[in-house]
């Protein structure tokens, strides 16, 4: 399966199994997460074994079925959020690549208990992943029309088209799908509201976005 694929095949999962994740797989997301904190000076972080990052409220919704998570976090810079919704959207579709599912845990998650696991401490965490091998793939939530999120000066090419419909499967915070995207030429422009969440979701977003317009097709305009 490929990221492309797994955008359609992957949905939230909150009840999960108690098969472990294999050393083999866990060697795998953790040189992705490697990669990731690398190219964007972040300090994410997979968690196997206990579920001390997810809240209380969270785990009465997990079932407790959970033991495997993976912290975002990072220095705090003005634009970390956005940072850790691009890198955590690369995680949770590269996870689905590898047959796991995962959960984006918002607001429910133990800060105190994700940073024990941090060797650096002084980060700032906002969310965390809950990963694993889940009982069942999730359903399809109900979602927006392209047009509802999107316009384009003119008539909008394949690849604009292609990549307005990656995005309405990408998760937002209380599923909302806040997005307004935008296209003129090659330049393209992509909101996500102003709410606690806008900058995670405005990093999903593009990561989304980007996967299914290919990169090579177009430039973020930057306002």
């Amino acid at each position: 399966m490929t990221i492309k694929e797994a955008i359609k095949e992957r949905h939230m999962v909150r009840q999960y199994t108690d098969k472990a994740i294999p050393t083999d797989i866990v060697e795998l997301i953790n040189a992705r997460i490697a990669e990731n904190n690398k190219k964007y000076n972040l300090d994410l972080a997979l968690v196997v074994g206990n579920s001390d990052g997810i809240g209380s409220m969270a785990k009465l919704l997990l079932s407790k079925t959970v033991n495997n998570y993976i912290v975002l976090a990072g220095t705090d810079t003005h634009n970390l959020d956005e940072k850790l919704g691009y890198c955590g959207a690369d995680l949770i579709l590269y996870a689905q690549t590898l047959g796991l599912n995962t959960w984006w845990v918002g607001g429910m998650y133990n800060g105190k208990g994700a940073l024990k696991n941090l060797g650096n401490k002084d980060v700032r965490i906002n969310g965390v992943i809950a990963i694993g091998y889940g009982r069942t793939q999730g359903v399809a939530h109900k979602s927006k029309t392209a047009a509802e999120i999107s316009e384009y000066n003119g008539n909008a090419p394949q690849w604009f088209v292609d990549g307005v419909n990656a995005l309405l499967y990408a998760p937002t915070a209380l599923n909302k799908q806040p997005f307004v995207v935008k296209g003129n030429g090659n330049k393209v422009s992509i909101s996500a509201g102003n709410g606690h969440f806008s900058g995670i979701d405005l990093g999903i977003g593009k990561y989304h976005f980007e996967v299914g317009a290919g990169k090579e097709n177009f430039e973020w305009d930057v306002q």
